[in-house]
């Protein structure tokens, strides 16, 4: 049955590509309806591609500017995992932690990861960290909150269990509170990475010699939407890739702990 859902889906999704397709040809090249300095064409857009995969736009080829982009999201969103997650357990797990770090936490949250662009700048330059502080703070925000929630979430009598029980600490952590939280956990990482990529591309508007940032603020400055729309599309691809490749992981991750319980059970 699920492997008949799969291929369906697939199709559809195909199917919808192709209509947006046919649709985008039509009101471009076929009617007309939208001038190419406004909205450029499929053949336009091909072009595009053409030009910055083999004599390279804006400082580089594609290669090197999704390579350069993919690092500084994959970095920055790693660091973000790495430090977010465990405040998240260590304040949904303490009262006392809470209390001490959530009214810092408070204060920062509102303020937009873009606004934070000026003082990674004045900190640290244009290079590749200004780019990743701001994107790590964009990414940290989500995983400690839905972290924090997983935590919360956790049944009341599991934890008391354990406690009765006299677990370790660490034992308590890797068997009871991980797993526990784990699916808000993910959905925070979701969370995270989306909004990496969105903060990337702003973040290499200002100031970067490489990546897909830089195509599309040269690209606007040239006047060039076939250009655009391929940093766009690559943007997009890039992001669908990470996110089924975080999808895999939650799966396995997931799959992994209902084993683990159920073999305990």
């Amino acid at each position: 049955m699920r492997g008949d859902v799969v291929p369906r889906r697939v199709s559809i999704g195909l199917i919808t590509i192709l209509v947006v397709c046919v649709i985008w040809y039509a009101v471009t090249t076929g009617l007309g309806l939208i001038p190419s300095g406004r909205f450029p064409s499929p053949a336009e857009t091909w072009s595009a591609f053409i030009h910055v995969s083999g004599r390279g736009y804006g400082g580089g080829d594609l290669t090197l500017h999704v390579y350069n982009s993919l690092r500084l999201v994959v970095l920055g969103f790693l660091f973000a995992i790495a430090t977010g997650v465990p405040l998240g357990l260590l304040m949904g797990w303490s009262r006392t932690a809470e209390a001490l770090i959530n009214p810092i936490f408070l204060i920062i949250r509102p303020i937009p990861p873009l606004a934070w662009i000026p003082l990674a700048i004045l900190w640290l330059g244009l290079g590749d960290a200004a780019k990743m502080m701001v994107i790590w703070f964009s990414a940290f925000v989500p995983s400690v909150i839905n972290t924090y929630a997983g935590v919360r979430n956790i049944d009341r009598p599991v934890i008391e269990a354990a406690y009765m029980l006299g677990m370790p600490k660490t034992r308590f952590v890797g068997e009871v509170l991980i797993p526990g939280a784990s699916p808000m956990i993910f959905t925070g990482l979701r969370l995270s990475l989306q909004a990496s990529w969105t903060t990337l591309v702003a973040a290499e508007l200002v100031g970067a010699f490489y990546g897909i940032g830089r195509v599309l603020n040269v690209a606007q400055q040239d006047l060039y939407p076939g250009m655009i729309l391929v940093g766009m599309i690559a943007v997009a691809i890039l992001g669908w890739g990470t996110t089924r490749l975080l999808g895999v992981a939650e799966a396995y991750a997931l799959r992994w702990n209902t084993a683990a319980l159920a073999a305990k059970g």
